[in-house]
C-alpha cells in the first residue's frame, strides 16, 4: 500500500530475506539516556521548557473487567507488563528550562503495585459510578509526573460480583494510539498468566537511530516551501499561552449520518485512487476557504496551512522492528493545502467543483516530504539554522488528525467500556493550536458515522463561529458524496473519478490526464 506504482516497487524489491534483517540488540540496549525525538523537542517548544506543565499530560483506557479482578495479580501483571515494555520505565530528567532528558531505568526500578489504586463501587447507581469514575481519573491523572518516573496509574473500580472497570492511565511520553494495541493485550495476558511476545527493537534504540538520521539541504527547502506565507488568523490575536490553556478549552462533537460517512470513507475515494485523509482534508480546505472569506481579517487567497499528525512508525529506521514497540512515535508536520476557488453553492451541491478539490489536495499531500524529516529539522537541533528558519514562519492555525474507524466494545471482560474517560492535557497546559479537529469513525450497528470533536481555547475563538465552520465541512463532504453518487446512480450524470499524476508513471499535468480520459470515454 506504500508503494502504488510498478516503478516503486520495482525500487523497493528484493529476494526474499534481503536487507530485512532486524538489528539484533545487545542485551540492556533499551536501557539508559534516550534522545529528545522530534515530538518529545515539539512538546518541550509548547510549554517553553517548563516541565511541571505536562506533568499530567496523558492517555486513557477504560475497559470492562472480570468481578474476580484481583487487586494483587493485577499488580503482578502491572509488573510483568512494565518489566516488558522499557519505556513503562521512563524518567524525565530536567535542568532548567533547557535540557529534558529522558531516561530509561533498569527493570525492577519501578515498584508497579504502588501505582495500582481499588475503588469500591458496588451498589452504586450509574450517576454515582459516573461521578466517581471522573473524580479517580482527575486524581490519577494528578497523580502522575514523569520527573520523578511515575507515568502509569492503574484503577480497578470493584463492582464486587458484577463486572468492573479499569482504568489504564499512562503519560503521553510512553504510550501513543498504536502502543495502545501493544499493551493493553499484554496486560491481559500477563493477568491470565501467559507469556508476551518479544519486542524487536526497543525505544530508545529507535530514537537513537532516527536522531542520527540528519535531513540534507534539500529536505529543508522543500520544507521551507510548505511553510512560507502570510499568516493565516482564525481569531483577532495569537495564542497567549498564559490564558489559552486547556483547563479553558471548549469542545464540540459532531456526527456525520452513516448514509453519508459509508459512501466518503469508500466510493468517494474510490473515485479518485485517494485515501480517506485526502477526501477529508479536501472537504475541510474548501470549508475554511470559505469560513474565512466572510470573516473580517481572514485573509486572502484560499490556502490554508494545518499541522498533520501522522503514527510516526513509518519504515525511516533501517534494520527497526517496532511493531511490538511501545512508546510515543507521533510526527506533526505542516502541510498547505489549497482547493482553489469554488462556488460554495456548487460544492453544496456536488458540482463539478469538488473534484477539481479532490485532485488538488491529494497532488498537495502526495508532494509532502517524509514527516519525520520535518521534525528533525525542526525540533532535534533547536539552536540550529534550520530550526531558526522554519520557526520564523507563521505557525499552523489548525491541526487535523484522523484517528481512523473503530469498532465500540462489546459486553465481554477486557473489552473497551462505554464510559468516556475525561480529556487528557494538563489543565495548565497551553493550547498549540488555534483550533484542533480530531475525527474517527465508529463502525455502528446501523453503519459507519464520522464523528469529529473540535477543540478550541474558550477566549480565542467564538463557539457559534466554531461551529458554524464544522458545520460548513460537513457540507463540503457531502458535496462530494453528492458528486460521486450522482453518477453511480445512473439518471445521466456525467462519469467522475479518474487519474491524478501520482497515479501515473508518465509525466503529464493534471489537465492532459483529464484530456485523454474525457477522449476515452467519450469513445464509449
Amino acid at each position: 500500500f506504500q508503494h502504488q506504482t510498478v516503478e516503486e516497487l520495482a525500487a523497493v524489491a528484493r529476494p526474499v530475506g534481503e536487507d530485512e534483517r532486524v538489528e539484533a540488540e545487545p542485551p540492556g540496549a533499551g536501557i539508559g539516556p534516550v534522545p529528545v525525538t522530534p515530538i518529545v523537542g515539539w512538546l518541550r517548544e509548547r510549554v517553553d521548557g517548563d516541565a511541571s506543565l505536562v506533568a499530567g499530560f496523558h492517555q486513557s483506557m477504560l475497559l470492562r473487567t472480570p468481578p474476580a479482578l484481583g487487586v494483587d495479580r493485577l499488580a503482578d501483571a502491572f509488573a510483568t507488563l512494565i518489566d516488558h515494555h522499557d519505556v513503562l520505565r521512563l524518567r524525565l530528567d530536567v535542568d532548567g528550562d533547557e535540557r529534558w532528558q529522558p531516561v530509561v531505568r533498569p527493570k525492577g526500578a519501578v515498584d508497579a503495585a504502588a501505582l495500582v489504586t481499588r475503588v469500591d463501587i458496588a451498589g452504586l447507581d450509574d450517576d454515582k459510578r459516573a461521578a466517581l469514575l471522573a473524580e479517580q481519573a482527575a486524581a490519577a491523572r494528578d497523580r502522575l509526573d514523569p520527573r520523578d518516573g511515575t507515568v502509569a496509574q492503574l484503577v480497578w473500580f470493584d463492582a464486587g460480583d458484577e463486572q468492573g472497570r479499569l482504568l489504564v492511565v499512562l503519560h503521553h511520553l510512553v504510550v501513543d494510539g498504536v502502543s495502545w494495541r501493544i499493551l493493553l493485550p499484554d496486560l491481559v495476558t500477563a493477568w491470565a498468566g501467559g507469556d508476551l511476545e518479544p519486542v524487536g527493537t526497543s525505544f530508545r534504540r529507535w530514537a537513537q537511530k532516527l536522531t542520527a538520521a540528519a535531513p540534507g539541504e534539500d529536505a529543508l527547502e522543500d520544507w521551507l516551501d510548505i511553510v512560507d506565507g502570510p499568516p493565516q488568523r482564525l481569531a483577532s490575536r495569537d495564542l497567549d499561552p498564559r490564558v489559552d490553556i486547556a483547563a479553558r478549552a471548549r469542545h464540540v462533537t459532531l456526527d456525520l449520518p452513516a448514509d453519508v460517512t459509508g459512501p466518503l470513507l469508500t466510493d468517494v475515494p474510490a473515485a479518485w485512487n485517494a485515501r480517506a485523509n485526502d477526501v477529508l482534508l479536501a472537504g475541510l480546505a474548501l470549508a475554511v476557504a470559505q469560513w474565512r472569506r466572510h470573516r473580517p481579517g481572514g485573509g486572502r487567497g484560499t490556502d490554508v496551512l494545518i499541522d498533520l499528525e501522522g503514527h510516526g512508525r513509518d519504515d525511516v529506521v533501517p534494520g527497526a522492528d517496532v511493531s511490538r514497540t511501545a512508546g510515543w512515535f507521533t510526527s506533526i508536520h505542516p502541510v498547505r493545502l489549497d482547493a482553489g476557488p469554488a462556488d460554495w453553492a456548487q460544492i453544496r451541491d456536488g458540482g463539478p467543483g469538488v473534484a477539481t478539490a479532490v485532485k488538488k489536495v491529494k497532488e498537495q499531500l502526495r508532494a509532502v516530504p517524509d514527516a519525520q524529516q520535518y521534525g528533525l529539522l525542526r525540533y532535534a537541533d533547536p539552536d540550529g539554522e534550520a530550526a531558526a528558519e522554519l520557526a520564523d514562519a507563521p505557525p499552523a492555525q489548525i491541526a487535523f488528525n484522523y484517528l481512523g474507524r473503530v469498532a465500540p466494545g462489546g459486553d465481554e471482560d477486557w473489552a473497551l467500556a462505554p464510559e468516556e474517560p475525561p480529556a487528557g492535557e494538563d489543565p495548565r497546559m497551553p493550547m498549540a493550536h488555534a483550533l484542533e479537529i480530531n475525527a474517527l469513525t465508529r463502525d455502528l450497528p446501523d453503519g459507519p458515522v464520522l464523528s469529529a470533536t473540535w477543540t478550541w481555547p474558550g477566549e480565542l475563538l467564538d463557539g457559534a463561529d466554531v461551529r458554524e465552520l464544522a458545520d460548513a465541512w460537513f457540507t463540503a463532504l457531502r458535496g462530494l458524496v453528492a458528486h460521486v453518487t450522482a453518477a453511480a446512480s445512473g439518471d445521466g450524470a456525467a462519469p467522475v473519478g479518474g487519474f491524478t499524476p501520482s497515479d501515473l508513471l508518465v509525466d503529464l499535468d493534471q489537465s492532459e490526464i483529464d484530456t485523454l480520459q474525457n477522449a476515452w470515454r467519450n469513445q464509449h
